[in-house]
């Protein structure tokens, strides 16, 4: 009887504790829940901690070969994650890479086509290159090749599945070009006095002293081979010819012939 009494008083006071609750003002009611959460704070933290001992306690019962075969698994992972890593960068250096060169090409009525450099000739490193582009894909003699918003050369023997092209400067790509600034005439043709890559030498220019420095040197469009307006390069210096009847030109190339990995073909 003196039991029931005690369950009968303590269900009125967890009844009554319910109402003051549900009747508390919403200021009163957050900071009685931080006081009780305060309580058992320590006791939840305990609870935490006691299963991370019991979990790494776990890891000593595990046998050796578990754990080494584990640790292989994570090593692979990790290597496959870092190839990864490295590939996506690489195809997002290329993919801004051609973005440039696609966006740095001169507007004109042909349609430009991405090719690959796949082999260069050791004994002239800079000067001719096949590319993964042939007859079968309707490449010609003489197609206009250009990169980095600049003349590269032309394409001089056409195969099945790839052909050659001769680099500016080479004896077997001669350019007729034009000063933007003077409108003074020249052509670049293969000097064996040029060596260094990505310098080419003007040569038949009138003999006039308002050629400078950073004057900028464009396809003439005469010759009819390249088009009229196409970026060549900037000029160097100057120097007069022997007997003084012409002057030459060096020229600092728009295209790094020598690091090249893709070209663009201008099909008609």
């Amino acid at each position: 009887m003196l039991k029931r009494t005690h369950y009968l008083v303590a269900l009125g006071t967890v009844l009554l504790l319910v109402l003051v609750l549900l009747n508390l003002p919403g200021t009163a009611a957050a900071r009685l829940k931080l006081a009780v959460g305060g309580v058992f704070l320590p006791l939840f933290g305990a609870v935490a901690g006691s299963q991370s001992f019991v979990d790494r306690a776990s890891y000593n019962l595990l046998p050796h070969a578990t754990l080494v075969a584990e640790v292989q698994r994570l090593e692979r992972d990790n290597a496959a994650l870092l190839l990864a890593a490295a590939q996506g960068a690489d195809a997002i250096a290329e993919n801004n890479r051609l973005r440039s060169q696609f966006g740095a090409l001169p507007r004109g009525p042909w349609k430009p086509r991405l090719c690959r450099i796949v082999s260069r000739d050791a004994s002239t490193w800079w000067r001719t290159a096949l590319i993964d582009y042939g007859s079968r894909d309707g490449a010609q003699p003489n197609q206009t090749i250009v990169a980095n918003g600049g003349l590269v050369g032309r394409i001089s023997a056409v195969g099945f599945s790839h052909s050659q092209i001769a680099f500016v400067g080479d004896a077997d790509c001669g350019v007729s070009v034009i000063v933007a600034e003077t409108r003074d005439l020249g052509v670049i043709k293969g000097s064996q006095s040029t060596t260094e890559a990505g310098i080419a030498e003007l040569t038949m220019l009138q003999n006039c002293p308002q050629v400078m420095p950073g004057h900028a040197a464009i396809t003439s469009g005469f010759g009819g081979v390249f088009p009229r307006g196409l970026p060549v390069g900037t000029i160097l210096d100057t120097r007069p010819s022997v007997g003084g009847l012409y002057t030459t030109a060096r020229i600092r190339l728009l295209a790094n012939l020598n690091r090249l990995d893709e070209v663009w073909v201008l099909q008609p």
